[in-house]
């Protein structure tokens, strides 16, 4: 490992497994199918691990539709919250369900999919983030349809529907109150309907969650309404499974140490910049020595932040950001030309894959 030039992404597959090995359980207790929610993880070099374990991926986009569809296989669901007359007819060549975010585009482009499992994103006015940025029933949303008429209306032109309302959820007792609910609420609709995606956000894959109970809550929900039960999985799948690895590049003091390392935050983890949030170290170990961790763009605030270290930083020490799979590699960009970090992989039977480097070329040719 310390040959490899850094930066880079370090994905482990025995800490995926661990993960999937969860997603598989749900499946097993609750009859829940998951498809990967790929706005959040579309590193396909885990792909063939992680489909052994899931059933498919849902999308945001045709590209990531398209993407789902040829490297991971199996279901591929497509979602937009606006799509083009363009997507719809490309979309309609691989997907096996298209899902529409409001009731003027499931009109107009219905007849363009005629015989395809079509579905339609409720917005049912609850949910639970704790960021105003990520919440699906914030003031104004866009995100679903609010008129429970109007999706009644609907409901002959589709087989199924989406609630996605939930980021970053581990209160299992808001989630069994919220689908307490939507039953009461839409259970008339769901009783016509064939499946019913509970969207993302649902952070099953914790340490201490309440699995037995979830998995008794969707089998609960199942049962009910007659309908198959789809997950949409992000974070859930990918948590505490991959670190970006940088090497220190110079130490400056402006009243407290400052480690300036061979990434940066606005490039390579923009979520914590996007949500104003402190990026987790998995090394060095905590300590008595004060270090800010910043990044090497020109951007003033290009911190990932301090912190109190075991040991004194100095050039060349190895830092590890902890969990930075999730929404960080499908984020990554070429602000200041800062080189992009390679994309590593430890195999289930220990081999170190260094699947992708970046060049020059790449940063090239993003542009023309």
């Amino acid at each position: 490992m310390s040959k490899l030039e850094t930066p880079y992404y370090f994905i482990d597959e025995k800490k995926l497994l661990k993960n999937l090995k969860v997603i598989e359980q749900v499946r097993e207790i609750s009859g829940a199918k998951s498809v990967l929610a790929l706005k959040c993880f579309s590193t396909w070099c885990v792909f063939p691990l992680m489909r052994k374990y899931m059933d498919g991926t849902t999308s945001s986009s045709l590209f990531e539709a398209r993407l789902g569809h040829e490297k991971f296989g199996k279901e591929t669901h497509a979602f937009s919250v606006g799509y083009s007359r363009h997507d719809i007819r490309e979309m309609s060549k691989f997907a096996d369900k298209i899902i529409f975010n409001s009731a003027s585009q499931l009109e107009m482009y219905h007849d363009h999919v005629k015989g395809m499992k079509l579905g339609l994103r409720i917005n049912p006015g609850i949910s639970y983030s704790h960021f105003d940025l990520a919440d699906p029933a914030r003031k104004y949303s866009r995100l679903g349809v609010l008129d429970r008429k109007k999706v009644m209306e609907m409901a002959s032109l589709i087989s199924g529907v989406m609630f996605h309302f939930n980021c970053e959820n581990d209160d299992f007792a808001n989630l069994a109150k919220s689908l307490d609910y939507i039953g009461i609420k839409y259970g008339t609709l769901l009783k016509k309907m064939q499946w019913v995606s509970l969207g993302g956000g649902l952070f099953f894959t914790k340490q201490g969650y309440p699995i037995k109970a979830f998995c008794a809550k969707i089998r609960e929900f199942s049962r009910k309404f007659g309908v198959q039960v789809y997950l949409e999985p992000g974070e859930a799948a990918i948590t505490q499974t991959t670190e970006l690895v940088t090497t220190v590049l110079d130490v400056v003091h402006n009243k407290i140490d400052i480690a300036i390392i061979d990434a940066s935050l606005e490039a390579h983890t923009l979520d914590h910049l996007i949500y104003r949030t402190t990026a987790k170290l998995a090394a060095p170990a905590p300590g008595p020595h004060k270090f800010m961790i910043a990044g090497r763009s020109c951007l003033a605030g290009d911190v990932f932040g301090t912190y109190n270290l075991k040991k004194h930083l100095k050039v060349g020490d190895e830092v590890r950001i902890a969990d930075t799979a999730g929404y960080t590699m499908v984020k990554k960009n070429w602000f200041n030309g800062v080189p992009m970090p390679s994309i590593v992989v430890r195999r289930l039977n220990g081999k170190i894959d260094v699947v992708r480097k970046f060049g020059y070329e790449d940063f090239r040719d993003n542009l023309s």
